[in-house]
């Protein structure tokens, strides 16, 4: 092998991801199998059994029961497709929604930019919780109002990345030749340049969805969320922070769980954004050719 062979090597060679990444996606593919496989699993969420009421952790009761004599391990792992599903629904929602407004304000720009960022600004100028809240009054509390008044909650940040990316790509020449050849501004936006804006969404689509179920636990912490006796992690944190003192592992189990989840969600994103990123030393080779050196 040459000098220069060795350097071309050594370049394109892909370091190994960081130890946090590799634990959160592990501790994810966890949770995510729980949540899909949960029906197949000898468990009951809603089973009651008022004799065994706040028992402590045991070989029976991994994560001890609740005051109604429910297993809180059972719980934790249907709440985990409770948080799943309405953040993988709101993640739609928001990209559905805040993608398009993004790349039409941001190709076309002058009053349609004015008008659809104004639109965004009064989204960003609600926080997130009150914005969810007012929705769920008007829609009523179920989960499908949860998952919806959370995916509004993200529109602002899928239009917002959706536009910048716009603003830096629709002046380059493959757009500009693609324009010449009469193509129509539907057709440029949705496939010349949308897919090339495909890598920072892909990475807010895994930040949202931390956001998502952190939104949607503190919905249910309210008591606007998921109605019981759906399963769902805020609901337990409500109703385990009245017995904090007599079993503190009925909070402390089923938020522990919700901590990590955010966690694992929040590291993935970042070491995506780095490995998607040429500056940083990810990227395919090609990608670090172009950066150069």
């Amino acid at each position: 092998m040459t000098v220069q062979e060795g350097v071309l090597t050594k370049r394109r060679r892909r370091p190994l991801p960081p130890l946090g990444f590799i634990i959160s996606l592990g501790f994810l593919t966890v949770v995510i199998f729980g949540a899909v496989f949960a029906n197949v699993l000898p468990i009951d969420p809603l089973a009651q059994n008022i004799v065994d009421s706040l028992k402590p952790p045991s070989g029976s009761h991994w994560f001890g029961t609740d005051e109604l004599g429910r297993d809180i391990m059972a719980r934790v792992i249907f709440g985990a497709r409770t948080s799943l599903v309405t953040a993988a629904g709101a993640v739609i929602i928001a990209a559905l929604i805040g993608v398009p407004i993004g790349l039409v304000a941001g190709y076309f720009g002058g009053w349609r930019d004015t008008v659809l960022m104004r639109f965004i600004d009064v989204l960003l100028a609600l926080p997130n919780i009150l914005l969810a809240m007012a929705l769920i009054a008007v829609l009523g509390r179920s989960q499908t109002a949860a998952l919806i008044a959370v995916g509004v909650a993200g529109v602002p940040s899928f239009a917002r990345i959706a536009r910048a990316q716009v603003l830096t790509l629709r002046q380059l020449d493959f757009v500009s030749a693609v324009r010449g050849f009469g193509c129509s501004s539907s057709y440029i936006m949705f496939r010349t340049i949308l897919p090339n804006i495909l890598s920072p969404l892909m990475v807010q689509v895994i930040v949202l969805s931390s956001v998502a179920i952190l939104l949607e636990a503190a919905l249910a912490f309210l008591g606007v969320g998921v109605p019981p006796p759906t399963p769902s992690w805020g609901e337990m944190l409500r109703t385990g922070k009245s017995y904090l003192y007599e079993a503190p592992y009925y909070a402390v189990l089923p938020g522990l769980v919700l901590t990590l989840t955010i966690l694992s969600f929040d590291t993935i994103g970042k070491q995506m954004s780095r490995a998607l990123d040429p500056r940083s030393g990810g990227g395919t080779p090609g990608e670090l050719e172009r950066a150069g050196p």
